[in-house]
């Protein structure tokens, strides 16, 4: 009786071995795009996050406007709310002070758009003198543009405020940011009378 070696031939291995390249490949390729996205999902959550946060600053911000006029670095008075279509200025309260250091609950604030980055700046004293300077915080980059609109009484918007033909009161400030990678997004606040 004669005995055979029993095992595979050289194509059974070079079939094996193709399927199983192919295999690895098509695995390899969707743990890679499964990778990917997880990355691309995680950049969008946090970009969501930061821009909720400072949606969340700036309204904070705006529904504690008062009417508290200031006088400018030059002594000339300005109105509690400054705004053009590009920045904001106004004058809030609800400015914490835990250190009870020597100063005001009121707080100036300005946002503004600077090289792609939205920035918050504020002073310690709200009537300047020729050497107060800002502090500036850095809010968001990746910012093309910004635009704020302000409503009235009577429902009309306004790109400045307070307007050259009226009086009336603001009633609402639109904001609307053109982000990279998200295009326009507007937001709404309501403004304390």
């Amino acid at each position: 009786m004669i005995k055979f070696a029993v095992g595979f031939t050289l194509l059974e291995l070079l079939v094996a071995l193709t399927v199983f390249a192919v295999i690895s490949v098509m695995a390899y390729s969707g743990l890679n795009t499964v990778i990917t996205a997880r990355l691309q999902i995680k950049q969008q959550a946090e970009q969501l996050a930061n821009l909720q946060q400072i949606f969340i600053k700036l309204g904070r911000d705006i529904e504690q406007i008062v009417q508290r006029p200031i006088r400018n670095q030059y002594g000339d008075e300005e109105s509690h709310i400054k705004g053009t279509l590009q920045q904001i200025e106004f004058t809030r309260s609800g400015w914490r002070n835990p250190a009870q250091q020597n100063r005001s609950s009121l707080q100036r604030v300005a946002y503004h758009l600077q090289k792609k980055t939205l920035i918050r700046s504020y002073w310690f004293v709200l009537d300047r003198a020729q050497d107060s300077n800002p502090i500036s915080v850095n809010l968001a980059a990746n910012i093309n543009s910004i635009q704020w609109y302000y409503l009235d009484k009577l429902l009309t918007w306004h790109e400045q405020w307070p307007p050259t033909n009226n009086s009336t009161q603001l009633t609402a400030i639109k904001i609307t940011l053109d982000i990279d990678g998200w295009g326009n997004i507007e937001r709404l606040f309501r403004v304390p009378n």
